[in-house]
């Protein structure tokens, strides 16, 4: 019996997370970068969020198999607005012991600075889930993010789900928490780019 509630926890600890959500940018992960989830068919996000150099409004949905659609209208200041369209698609689920993987390219028609990124995603346990990848453009190299569940045996995307993020975006450190409040509909908050930050976002299944 022990040994049962002992197995039960650490797959609670490997595969609970927050759900997926979209970044600024719009793509399915964490503050500022994107993680290897993908949205799935039927599947579609959305975002605002209040930032310190304006508005963003992001938008994601499943276009094929493994593949995802995403895009960010940036209001920002002293700037005309511009809308940055992205794909990713998923290469590889992650699993028990192995990775998810995907490639990505954020702002195809370069209206800012087109970036072709690839990432891996991979949940441990008690409650932390790691992130790391490689892209030129924005991120300049390699970025990385670790998500940790603060709400241990809370179920993914139903309050109080709140989970911490710590991502280095190729440029700086950002800090952030997401919680879950109703069914698909989490609110975020934190601090980027050296500002604080706050948004809503919501993944419709």
């Amino acid at each position: 019996m022990q040994k049962s509630i002992l197995i039960m926890i650490v797959c609670l600890g490997i595969f609970s997370q927050a759900s997926a959500a979209p970044a600024t940018t719009g793509t399915t992960g964490n503050i500022d970068t994107p993680s290897a989830d993908v949205l799935r068919p039927g599947q579609a996000s959305a975002a605002y969020y209040k930032l310190n150099e304006g508005n963003d409004l992001t938008f994601g949905i499943n276009i094929a198999k493994n593949l995802e659609l995403s895009g960010a209208r940036q209001e920002y200041k002293h700037t005309a607005a511009e809308t940055c369209l992205n794909l990713k698609y998923g290469v590889l689920h992650e699993g028990i012991l192995t990775p998810g993987v995907a490639v990505g390219i954020e702002d195809i028609t370069n209206q800012k600075e087109q970036t072709v990124y690839a990432v891996i995603s991979k949940g441990l346990p008690l409650g932390m889930r790691v992130h790391a990848g490689v892209g030129n453009g924005h991120y300049d190299g390699l970025f990385f993010a670790v998500e940790k569940k603060l709400i241990p045996m809370s179920i993914g995307g139903v309050f109080p789900d709140t989970s911490l993020i710590i991502e280095h975006d190729g440029h700086a450190m950002n800090y952030g928490l997401r919680m879950s409040i109703a069914a698909g509909l989490k609110v975020d908050a934190g601090w980027r780019d050296n500002s604080s930050y706050i948004g809503f976002t919501y993944n419709c299944y």
